[in-house]
Parts: structure tokens; sequence; C-alpha cells
């Protein structure tokens, strides 16, 4: 059976892909792998959801059942990343309009 959360997934990724490849403008490429690293993260945390788990917190009952960890983590790492290859990316955009006067993917000049 499907969950909505990998229906979810999914769509993110799809849209951002879709996004990546075909906008010509680079802030909404930005925008694209930004969507994309949020299908990622989405999809992480999906993994570690364990039914009817509790908080991975030390306790005195050793029968519960317990969220893994791992992946909450993983997100948080993630999270950070995108972040700062977000900011790179925008900052790269910047330069390049600043010496192109556009952002437009299709304007390529490799010699001047």
């Amino acid at each position: 059976m499907i969950d909505i959360q990998m229906i979810a997934v999914v769509v993110l990724i799809a849209l951002g892909i879709s996004a990546a490849v075909l906008k010509r403008n680079m802030i909404k490429v930005v925008m694209g792998i930004g969507v994309m690293g949020s299908g990622v993260n989405l999809f992480l945390v999906s993994m570690g959801y364990v039914e009817g788990g509790v908080a991975p917190i030390f306790t005195n009952t050793p029968n519960l059942t317990m969220v893994l960890a791992t992946p909450q983590a993983l997100t948080l790492t993630s999270i950070v990343i995108s972040l700062a290859v977000t900011a790179l990316m925008l900052s790269f955009s910047v330069m390049i309009y600043s010496k192109y006067g556009s952002i437009d993917t299709r304007k390529r000049r490799l010699k001047e």
C-alpha cells in the first residue's frame, strides 16, 4: 500500500527536477533544487517513522518501540547542507548578474 508521504515525496522531487531542468531563470532553478531537498528530507523522516513509536530517549521500560533517531539526525544535517548550498547558488547568481546583467541560462558566454 502506498502512503501519502511517499506520494508527496515523489511529487516534490518531480517538481524540483522539472523546475531545475526546464526553467531558464537561475533563481527558479535554485528554488527547484530547494524543493527537491525538501522532498529528500520528507523521505528521510518518513523512513524513520515507526507506528506507535515513542521518542528515542532513555526510559526505564525496555519494551517500548522507539522511533529511529538516525534519520532525524540525517535530516537535520541535510537541512544545514541545503541551506549552505542554496546560499552558494544564490551568491553565484548575484555574481553572474553583476557581470553579465542577466540571470537567463540561455545567454551563455564562454568567451568575452
